[in-house]
């Protein structure tokens, strides 16, 4: 699952379609569309999977964080590339240093702070099931208070 508003996001994810080669070794789901369905995807709301990378095992097991990489790289003959996730001191520092991105990467990508990207697609989305404006929008957020004047 990745953050398809967020453009360093999109990046590795574009990278890893081509090495994936439409193998199908990954179902990457982008949790920013309006089409994101939580029931699909283990339960995980929209909030929880902003605050961090989550993965789904076949098995239907949850990961999150750098392991997420680790087996995303290994899938497309990667592996090399996350193999320090094996040891887990390397592991715990390299979570810990993705934590501290995570919580920022919306705000140094322009978009805000993540409780106002949640509330903004709170908005939307309460629009979009009254009816209202589909204009309403992170680039476009007058529109969202607009819908409910």
């Amino acid at each position: 699952m990745y953050d398809g508003d967020c453009p360093l996001c999109v990046r590795e994810v574009d990278f890893l379609r081509r090495k994936d080669a439409g193998r199908g070794r990954l179902d990457l789901v982008d949790i920013a569309s309006d089409e994101y369905d939580p029931s699909a995807n283990r339960g995980i709301a929209f909030a929880t999977a902003m605050s961090t990378i989550h993965g789904i095992e076949p098995n239907g097991d949850v990961i999150t964080g750098v392991e997420v990489f680790e087996r995303a790289y290994a899938a497309v003959g990667l592996g090399w590339v996350y193999a320090f996730a094996k040891v887990p001191a390397l592991l715990a520092a390299a979570n810990k240093a993705y934590d501290f991105w995570a919580e920022r990467r919306m705000e140094v990508t322009g978009r805000g702070s993540l409780a106002e990207v949640l509330e903004l697609r709170r908005l939307r989305m309460e629009a979009e099931e009254a009816g209202g404006a589909a204009a309403c929008s992170l680039d476009n957020r007058d529109a969202c208070d607009a819908t409910f004047d």
